[in-house]
């Protein structure tokens, strides 16, 4: 796998995971738990981009 392509894979994941934490923060029933855990996963994927893109 080529770099740009997993660039391009981290960054289809770390979309996803902003729209899970969208419908959480927007659904009543959500755990402030689940909502910091799925913060981390994120942060930790926008890190890894960075790191490759730079």
């Amino acid at each position: 796998m080529s770099v740009a392509s997993h660039v391009e894979e981290l960054r289809r994941k770390h979309q996803k995971l902003s729209d899970a934490v969208e419908r959480a923060q927007k659904s009543p029933g959500s755990s402030d738990l689940e909502l910091s855990a799925l913060k981390r996963e994120k942060l930790r994927l926008k890190e890894q981009i960075s790191r490759y893109a730079h």
